[in-house]
């Protein structure tokens, strides 16, 4: 068991997402605006394994960007969000 709580797994930190046409993508280019159906000030998701475990609030740390967690899911589903995909 202690050889694997010190695996790494990757955490994400999502702003919010859209649905858009293949064509709007492709338009895409540095200086592109994609608009998001989230508040500025909205709290935001974190995943691990691409399920939501939790949320939180964006800070600055330094010159980076942190999530103070104002929620997170039980040990459980923690543990079960990292499992393979349904």
């Amino acid at each position: 068991m202690s050889r694997i709580l010190t695996i790494d797994v990757p955490i994400v930190v999502r702003l919010g997402s859209c649905a858009m046409k293949v064509s709007d993508v492709t338009n895409l280019a540095p200086g592109s605006i994609i608009e998001l159906p989230k508040r500025a000030d909205a709290e935001l998701d974190l995943l691990c394994n691409n399920k939501v475990i939790g949320c939180g609030t964006a800070v600055k740390v330094g010159e980076n960007f942190g999530l103070r967690i104002t929620y997170i899911g039980d040990i459980k589903h923690r543990i079960g969000a990292m499992g393979a995909a349904a």
